[in-house]
């Protein structure tokens, strides 16, 4: 089958299309013919060497995907060949074979139906962000009606977080250097939209909210900004940190969360047992119904444009960045 293979960490520019012997279906697993996989900034960071997981070389990156099953493994009953489904989380991609190939070995418990009436595309590219953005909204316990702080809020996790922190009924501001982007993100319900790049968000936002502060940021972006963030928190606030896409926090101030009793705490959507995950995802899924959200896909490239597509990635796209594989 053919493969986009990791020849080793260093870097993206390791990756070629190739030939790969094709998955082993295990007892507990099913084989995917995959039809359309997504990319993630996680698969960038694998690459890098930046991630924990050390997988056997060369490996097959990517994480999420949707397709039909082919093969169930003999201790599986609840796939049968024929079925389409999409991937939830597991360890594809990271500890053993991902998705950028034309087919690819899961377990069965990672996988999850089709939601109805989404699209292929859709369905390819929803279930690692919203998973993400589930975790980093709830890992606090169930907060009252709330100031969630989005930061990167028109990437996958932003957008996510943006549909999901509105169904919960909090008070969403989104942040996006963007004015395109910015007015979409209000359209998907955030109510307070601004510019990480204007020097006076800061003062801006405290005067739209009218004497509120921030209760709970997701911070996507990390950098210099980071340390601005806690200026607008308010007492006992907290900030999910999800992603470091503009690098590391210079001169971080440990004092500037001593008098607010500010709370910092990590993100990671594959701490999640299967089990977990599924009813992550259900609860994700009750909540998009509920305002009619659905994943927001940016583009779609070839199988063998994957390049242009983390490219596109990098550039900032609105929503998901996905791949077609197969299929029609």
């Amino acid at each position: 089958m053919k493969a986009w293979l990791l020849e080793k960490l260093g870097g993206l520019e390791n990756l070629h299309l190739g030939d790969a012997a094709e998955p082993v279906c295990g007892a507990q697993d099913v084989v995917l013919e995959v039809r359309y996989a997504a990319l993630n900034p996680a698969d960038r960071y694998l690459a890098e060497g930046q991630y924990p997981a050390r997988p056997a070389l060369p490996h097959i990156l990517g994480r999420d995907a949707m397709g039909l099953i082919t093969q169930t493994g003999s201790g599986v009953s609840t796939w049968k060949p024929g079925d389409h489904a999409l991937i939830i989380r597991g360890p594809v991609g990271v500890e053993q074979a991902g998705t950028f190939a034309q087919k690819v070995a899961v377990p069965a418990d990672s996988l999850a139906a089709l939601p109805e009436g989404w699209t292929p595309q859709q369905c390819a590219g929803a279930s690692l962000v919203y998973l993400t953005a589930w975790q980093a909204l709830t890992q606090w316990g169930n907060l009252p009606p709330s100031v969630v702080l989005i930061t990167g809020a028109s990437g996958g996790v932003g957008v996510a977080g943006v549909q999901l922190a509105r169904a919960l009924g909090h008070t969403v501001v989104a942040f996006s250097r963007s004015q395109e982007k910015r007015r979409r993100l209000s359209d998907l319900g955030a109510t307070i939209v601004l510019d990480p790049a204007d020097t006076q968000w800061r003062k801006k936002l405290l005067e739209l909210l009218g004497g509120k502060r921030v209760d709970l940021v997701v911070e996507n972006i990390g950098g210099a900004q980071f340390s601005e963030l806690l200026d607008v928190m308010g007492t006992w606030g907290k900030l999910s940190v999800v992603g470091r896409l503009a690098g590391p926090v210079p001169q971080f101030n440990t004092a500037s969360l001593f008098f607010r009793r500010l709370r910092i705490g990590g993100v990671a959507a594959g701490s999640f047992t299967a089990q977990e995950a599924q009813a992550a995802w259900r609860e994700a899924l009750k909540l998009l119904k509920i305002h009619d959200h659905r994943p927001l896909v940016d583009s779609v490239f070839e199988f063998d444009q994957l390049p242009q597509a983390f490219e596109r990635l990098a550039r900032g796209p609105m929503g998901k960045v996905l791949v077609k594989i197969g299929g029609q």
